[in-house]
């Protein structure tokens, strides 16, 4: 009789050991080691392909290619995100910190892909009765949306299998599990192995899969760092849970971009698209103060508004403090280092504090000057014109560098009624500049915080 093999894996990496260690060998990260039991399966019960249904190669030019279709979730900024909707026969996780409103949009757009296509939304945390409840107060009430409570995933399978469905929809995978996995609902190995059944249900069958996946203290999909590479998309819903705005990002996506983002709002009827970012990012901007600037940054195709606050205040410590939230610390370290050399601005005797507002994150380098400004403002304690924008990278020797898509950051800051725009001088991009916008091309950083200050 085969004996069990135990195995321990990182819940970081996936990378998989035969003993525990504490430190893990492949990302170096301590304690993430967990034990998985593998059981063997007889000889007898190898699945053999049926004869004449084997699969044989094919030519790479002989395969169609007709078979990606996708269609629209009903939601424009999750079809964004996606890469222009979603691809029937693949499988996407969303993930996020529980109630960020993972299970909220997936209802959601239940009304939309139940015209023409029958949805199966499985449910392992709600009776039926809370999810008819639920539906009635997002008012979703389609003819072809079956719901289902159970969390056995052979009893799921069955029920996929007999109903063919075209849209499965899981809620949550950690509330699944395995009969034959000993390990207990929401541990490493029941999450892995139910996800592999979720994949080859959508692969062998055609069902899309909606997959909702909780995060952990780290901020990770939990389970096994193996889950991600399973699947085809992960979607990370991110949003502060004290405001109503949540955004949506893609952390993998195998038919489209990962830079693109979708922007919600949290209502009482449930969520709601925001169509133009930059506004809501601009609400509440302080007119006349000093320590702020906009920053025009591309999230995928879409130009986006921020606005980065800085303050700068005399420090009480032998090393002056510096904070970054919505924007990298050393980044930031770096561009003030490179502000005291290059533009004269004794910032090791002050602490500094940079903040983006609305929770938006600014990944890119044209947010550099942005941030320089807004820290030299107040620095001097003198405020920039509030119909100012500012689009830049910073070198280490202060020169200001060009950045891309410079003609779609201008137009947006022209329809949000902004006059001014401080951009770099060279550049081989032919601009395009819209009326009524003044555009300053500035060399290095002292000729940038002279316009703008």
């Amino acid at each position: 009789m085969a004996k069990m093999k135990t195995i321990f894996f990182c819940t970081s990496c996936g990378n998989e050991s035969p003993k525990w260690m504490g430190r893990c060998p492949g990302c170096g990260a301590f304690n993430t080691m967990e034990e998985h039991i593998e059981k063997p399966v007889p000889a007898g019960r190898a699945k053999v392909a049926p004869v004449g249904q084997s699969r044989n190669p094919q030519r790479l030019r002989e395969v169609r290619s007709d078979g990606e279709i996708r269609f629209s979730t009903g939601m424009g900024e999750l079809d964004r995100v996606l890469g222009g909707g979603a691809v029937a026969g693949s499988l996407v996780l969303v993930g996020g910190a529980p109630g960020i409103g993972k299970s909220t949009l997936l209802l959601q757009i239940c009304n939309s892909l139940c015209k023409g296509r029958k949805v199966l939304y499985i449910s392992g945390e709600e009776s039926e009765r809370q999810l008819k409840l639920r539906a009635e107060r997002l008012k979703v009430d389609p003819e072809d949306l079956f719901i289902l409570s159970e969390t056995r995933l052979s009893d799921i399978v069955a029920a996929t299998e007999e109903m063919q469905p075209d849209i499965l929809i899981v809620d949550s995978i950690q509330t699944l599990y395995n009969e034959e996995n000993e390990s207990s609902p929401g541990s490493v190995s029941q999450v892995k192995d139910c996800t592999m059944s979720m994949m080859q249900l959508s692969k062998s069958q055609g069902i899309t899969v909606f997959v909702v996946g909780h995060i952990n203290k780290d901020g990770n999909i939990a389970g096994p760092k193996v889950l991600e590479h399973m699947v085809d998309c992960v979607l990370y819903f991110e949003g502060d849970p004290n405001t109503s705005y949540r955004l949506l990002r893609a952390a993998k996506n195998r038919f489209g971009s990962t830079n693109e983002i979708g922007v919600f709002e949290m209502m009482d009827v449930g969520l709601v698209e925001v169509p133009n970012p930059s506004q809501m990012l601009l609400e509440g901007r302080p007119e006349g103060a000093s320590g702020t600037c906009v920053a025009c940054v591309m999230e995928g195709t879409r130009p986006v508004l921020a606005e980065v606050q800085a303050l700068v205040s005399k420090t009480t410590f032998n090393v002056p403090r510096r904070t970054a939230d919505g924007f990298d610390f050393n980044r930031a370290v770096l561009l003030m280092a490179v502000a005291e050399k290059r533009a004269g601005m004794k910032l090791s005797l002050f602490d500094a504090y940079i903040n983006v507002i609305g929770g938006l994150r600014l990944d890119e380098p044209g947010a550099d000057l942005p941030v320089v400004l807004a820290v030299a403002s107040s620095y001097r304690d003198t405020p920039i014109a509030d119909d100012l924008v500012a689009i830049g990278e910073v070198g280490l020797t202060g020169e200001i560098r060009s950045v891309s898509h410079m003609n779609q950051r201008l137009a947006e800051a022209a329809r949000l009624g902004f006059k001014k725009c401080v951009i770099p001088k060279g550049g081989a991009e032919k601009l395009e500049i819209p009326q009524g916008l003044t555009v300053y091309r500035v060399r290095n950083l002292r000729e940038a915080i002279e316009t703008a200050l």
